[in-house]
């Protein structure tokens, strides 16, 4: 029996640094191709008229996944009705007649039951090899999340036009092919020396406004229209706070974090209402109380 083919949503640039993964259960990976006009026609057409937009492109990739080869799709889950995509996403699929597995991950999986989700796969792979691969991509997370954040405020004030796509672009091929925490860290002190040394003609006090809103339409540009890239185009130092290792920092919290965030929204939010709702909230009256000059609050429609 041939080697499954695993695919997952595209989102931002995180299909690169994730795609690794999935040798952890013995399979070839397929990144899902960018998402385009087409990709959201075809999740729209076989969608829920309304189920939320990213559903709608989640879907659509999936379909062009399976078009190009891929035979097993993974999702994950929770949140809001995000955690009903998997199973609502899989009935759609196999009424349209593709003969598929499909794994979806659950965002309250301890370690231990990750191992035993993996070994369900890969009954061979040992856990030092598990290790191994979870710390590795952890560090890749982390520090593309860290690279695209300093593109975010500088790409703006760049004296060279294109100077930082093309860092980002050598950094992220760079990145996805490491094979170790070691050839990570170099590659990280490299991306900041770089980065500090594209010439920059930036105001002492620039513009600064922070976006907000649903994680999927922030992380992923052609959701949003790339608005980052039109702000930092027009002199604006864009800051955002919703990244997948954010995400998993408060997951990993759990409780705990929407306990601290609720501790400061009040009077304005006192409960928790979901989805990325409270975060928004806690991040814009931070923004104001820092002095940024604008809050862009992001959310998807059907």
């Amino acid at each position: 029996m041939s080697r499954p083919v695993v695919s997952f949503p595209h989102m931002g640039n995180y299909a690169h640094v994730l795609a690794p993964l999935a040798d952890l259960i013995d399979a070839d990976v397929l990144v899902a191709p960018p998402i385009t006009r087409r990709t959201l026609e075809i999740g729209a057409r076989h969608s829920p008229e309304f189920a939320c937009i990213p559903f709608k492109y989640n879907l659509g990739n999936f379909v062009e996944a399976l078009d190009a080869g891929a035979n097993v799709l993974i999702q994950a889950g929770g949140g809001c009705r995000f955690g009903y995509y998997g199973e609502v996403q899989e009935a759609i699929l196999r009424d349209l007649g593709y003969d598929c597995g499909f794994i979806q991950l659950s965002t309250g999986l301890k370690a231990t039951q990750i191992v035993r989700f993996i070994r369900r796969y890969n009954p061979r792979i040992r856990k030092s090899t598990v290790e191994h691969t979870i710390r590795l991509t952890w560090a890749k997370l982390r520090l593309l999340d860290e690279v695209e954040d300093i593109v975010r405020k500088q790409v703006g004030f760049e004296v060279a036009d294109g100077e930082h796509d093309r860092l980002l672009s050598a950094f992220i091929q760079e990145l996805s092919t490491a094979q170790s925490v070691e050839t990570v860290d170099r590659l990280a002190a490299d991306a900041r020396s770089e980065l500090a040394a594209i010439p920059l003609d930036k105001p002492e006090n620039p513009l600064r406004i922070g976006v907000v809103g649903e994680l999927y339409v922030l992380m992923e540009p052609f959701a949003n229209m790339s608005v980052e890239r039109y702000l930092a185009k027009r002199g604006v130092e864009v800051h955002r706070f919703c990244t997948i290792t954010a995400i998993l920092d408060h997951a990993i919290e759990g409780r705990k974090n929407i306990e601290r965030m609720l501790e400061t929204t009040a009077p304005y939010l006192e409960s928790h209402i979901g989805a990325d709702g409270t975060e928004s909230v806690y991040i814009a009256m931070r923004l104001i109380e820092e002095g940024f000059d604008g809050v862009l609050h992001l959310k998807p429609f059907g």
